[in-house]
């Protein structure tokens, strides 16, 4: 096991909820925010931020943001992060959790403190997601290549958006979410820049949020999204000499997947968009990184 940098404090235990939401599901919300209530151990401060829209009544003395347009998932959740200070340096750790998800058990909480206790190289732990009738966890939610089986803890290298804890040293030291990806790839971005700063991610399957099953192509961006900001994320975060393996290997997987033709024809727009706008700052990763990430099972190519 690597060396723990130093400097990072051993027992993180303070935590914080960030929930993002765009007010149209108020019932779901209110499910949500008792289940973190619930939570065994000490209170779990939240946040809620309106994504473009006001908030509902919401239990006393949870924190409150109104943005008066929505600014995007990844912008949205680093203003519930500034919430709790700048970086959220008032909590120790923050759960990310979807508006309409739900806490299945009530000691996720104090299972974070543990792990993050136990292990001080993991930075980030990405939640199970099921389908609260089905008990279905989607192949796309667990979050590496060999996903067969759900119930399978193990590290990773990168997680789910609002399904996840992360300590806050984390966001301190590599900054948050990309705010200008809106939607799409802002968690890998997040995930390598934290990997290639020396922390470690984990899937847990015992850390379980209850969500309805959808399709990420329910969205309207969806596929001009992925496209521009998987090329933004390599641009911004690869070795120079692996954008275009990368980059290329996305490309064939999306032809061999046969989408639709209008959906291929938005996609190559987002595509060709990655390529000719700003990407925001570049730091490739070190080569070292590059290794780790290929240790770990998902090599920067894929």
């Amino acid at each position: 096991m690597q060396q723990s940098p130093a400097g990072r404090a051993p027992y993180p235990g303070k935590v914080g909820a960030v929930v993002l939401t765009m007010g149209n599901r108020p019932e779901e919300l209110r499910a949500l925010l008792d289940s973190v209530a619930k939570q065994d151990g000490d209170r779990v401060e939240v946040a809620v931020v309106g994504n473009g829209s006001p908030l509902p009544e919401l239990p006393e003395g949870v924190r409150t943001v109104e943005l008066p347009e929505n600014v995007g998932i990844p912008a949205g959740r680093n203003v519930g992060i500034e919430a709790f200070g700048p970086g959220g340096r008032e909590v120790d750790i923050l759960l990310f959790l979807d508006d309409d998800g739900l806490l299945a058990t009530e000691d996720t909480a104090e299972l974070c403190r543990e792990a993050f206790a136990k292990d001080p190289e993991l930075g980030i732990i990405s939640f199970r997601i099921a389908d609260p009738d089905t008990g279905e966890t989607q192949r796309r939610h667990v979050p590496r290549l060999r996903a067969a089986d759900p119930m399978r803890s193990s590290r990773v290298t990168t997680f789910l958006g609002g399904a996840n804890a992360v300590r806050t040293k984390v966001l301190e030291e590599v900054g948050g979410l990309p705010d200008d990806f809106f939607y799409a790839h802002e968690e890998t971005d997040l995930a390598w820049r934290a990997l290639d700063a020396g922390w470690m991610i984990d899937y847990r399957s015992d850390m379980l949020l209850l969500h309805p099953t959808m399709a990420p192509s329910r969205h309207a961006v969806y596929h001009r999204m992925v496209a521009r900001n998987r090329v933004w994320l390599a641009r911004r975060n690869l070795p120079a000499p692996l954008v275009p393996v990368y980059l290329g290997v996305w490309f064939l997987l999306t032809l061999a997947r046969r989408p639709s033709w209008p959906a291929l024809r938005v996609w190559l727009g987002g595509f060709k968009e990655g390529w000719a706008t700003p990407c925001g700052p570049r730091r490739p990763m070190k080569w070292a990184t590059v290794w780790r990430l290929t240790r770990l099972g998902r090599p920067p190519v894929i």
